[in-house]
């Protein structure tokens, strides 16, 4: 399969606008056209069955039920999703394809059980106590078990680089939800919020299936090795705590703001702070645009410079392995720089734009107070996610996990602290966070670059790991040796 970084080098490398615009559309293909898709689809499912005019109370709720069938899918997969990466792609190199597909099941099975155990007991606890109808609950539990599906097969699509695929395919799973809410509604004369749900739940499974089908064209023989997949969880399992509190993080800060006076509890099962949740939103957003670039950039420059080093490494003089290192190293500065000027220019012009137009629809108030110091931390965050990305380059995971330990914890205090704060300031815990984990990693990174070279050659071992007694660390014996020559 050709490489991303190949195409992009082929549209931006021709001196025409129309190929330039076709380079930045493919690259937002690549990274976030599938959250697009998802987005426009409910908004116009919405839009057209007329779910404006539905009861509040049954809006609310459907809105509540999709975001924290996002949240929650995510952080289920996110313990697991790292590292069964790491292992298909050593199983890739190594030409080991017949391992990849126990792995897709065991994961899948550990992936459905967190979740299941979470679902089930938040769907019992919805109809026992929030009295919401068994049917909508049921439609909930649906939606968020697909999303889960979803979310764990594009591990795997995603480490065959077949980004393109897993965009296809939410095309198409969205245009069926879209279909097939129109057919509930209007000919089969369901309600509102239930024709969306069960079309949602219907697409991300349909989605599901075409990912899991196109796996199997890939990999198409099962070798029933479980033990080595389960032993990954144990060797990387730094990978695994980075990966799960970067997520956690992400969403630390909602969760301690809807412990706040002006949360609101729906149906005694949903909490939400609707003014904190809409800025985070809109925040978010506002920085979009720097995972396009970045993952643009790193597939088009870095990855050439680090394969060029790992190549001199392999069978290369010490002068060519300096000199690819510092190229390397150079070009790693470099990223994080160009990353940090185009992104802020693209995050102030969206902040201005938002100024402007968004009080035209609703937006304002409380939602603007917050938004300016979320928007300047999610700026941050996205800069530390990017140092984080070349820290699992150099496989420096213990610098990775001082990172996202940095960033969770100093979220979690700083928005407790915040929430006491004016409204102006509720953002500074997460901006706080993101300027922690930026600090380490970018600290990290500085020391990875003045030890590379012990971290690179001093790695191996002489003599093969066991268990059992230590072998002795007598090398020479002058008596021993005066006998042997005696004889």
């Amino acid at each position: 399969m050709a490489s991303v970084g190949v195409r992009l080098k082929r549209m931006f490398g021709k001196d025409s606008i129309a190929v330039d615009i076709a380079g930045i559309a493919y690259s937002i293909v690549i990274t976030i056209a599938p959250m697009l898709a998802v987005i426009l689809n409910i908004l116009l499912m919405g839009k057209m069955l007329g779910l404006g005019a539905d009861a509040y109370l049954d809006r609310e709720l459907f809105f509540c039920t999709v975001l924290y069938v996002f949240i929650f899918a995510l952080l289920v997969v996110a313990p697991f999703n790292a590292v069964l990466s790491k292992y298909v792609q050593d199983a890739i190199y190594e030409e080991r394809y017949q391992d990849i597909l126990p792995c897709y099941y065991l994961g899948m099975l550990l992936t459905l059980l967190l979740g299941c155990v979470l679902g089930v007991s938040f769907g019992l606890w919805e109809y026992f106590v929030g009295g919401i109808d068994v049917f909508y609950v049921f439609l909930g539990f649906c939606t968020y078990v697909s999303l889960i599906l979803v979310f764990y097969s594009m591990i795997y699509l995603s480490v065959c680089k077949d980004y393109e695929r897993i965009s296809l395919f939410f095309l198409l799973g969205m245009a069926a939800a879209f279909g097939l809410s129109m057919v509930l509604r209007f000919l089969c004369n369901w309600e509102v919020t239930d024709s969306m749900l069960f079309s949602l739940a219907a697409g991300f499974f349909l989605i599901a299936v075409l990912e899991f089908s196109a796996l199997k064209r890939y990999f198409q023989k099962n070798s029933n090795r479980y033990k080595p997949v389960l032993r990954y969880f144990v060797k990387w399992w730094k990978l695994m705590a980075a990966n799960f509190f970067y997520v956690f993080g992400l969403y630390i800060h909602n969760f301690v703001f809807w412990t706040a006076d002006e949360r609101r509890v729906l149906a005694k099962s949903f909490v939400f702070n609707q003014p904190y949740d809409v800025a985070t939103c809109l925040a978010m957003f506002t920085n979009l645009s720097a995972t396009v670039i970045f993952v643009t950039h790193m597939e088009m420059h870095f990855y050439e410079k680090y394969r060029a080093y790992s190549e001199a490494v392999i069978g290369g003089k010490k002068s060519d392995i300096d000199n690819a290192k510092n190229q390397m190293l150079r070009q790693l500065g470099s990223e994080l720089m160009n990353l940090v000027r185009v992104q802020f220019i693209i995050s102030v012009v969206i902040y201005l734009l938002c100024v402007v137009f968004l009080p035209q629809y609703g937006f304002g108030g409380t939602v603007f107070r917050i938004y300016p110091c979320l928007a300047a931390g999610y700026f941050i965050l996205f800069l530390m996610y990017a140092s984080i990305l070349f820290l699992y380059y150099f496989n420096d995971l213990t610098g990775a996990v001082i990172t996202v330990l940095s960033f969770f914890f100093v979220t979690l205090f700083g928005s407790m602290i915040s929430m006491r704060l004016p409204e102006i300031w509720y953002g500074v815990g997460q901006a706080l966070g993101s300027f922690a984990g930026w600090s380490a990693a970018y600290m990290r990174l500085r020391w990875v670059e003045r030890n590379l070279d012990t971290h690179i050659f001093c790695q191996g071992e002489i003599v093969k790991r066991g268990i059992g007694f230590r072998p002795s660390g007598l090398v020479y014996s002058r008596k021993t040796a005066g006998k042997e020559a005696g004889r």
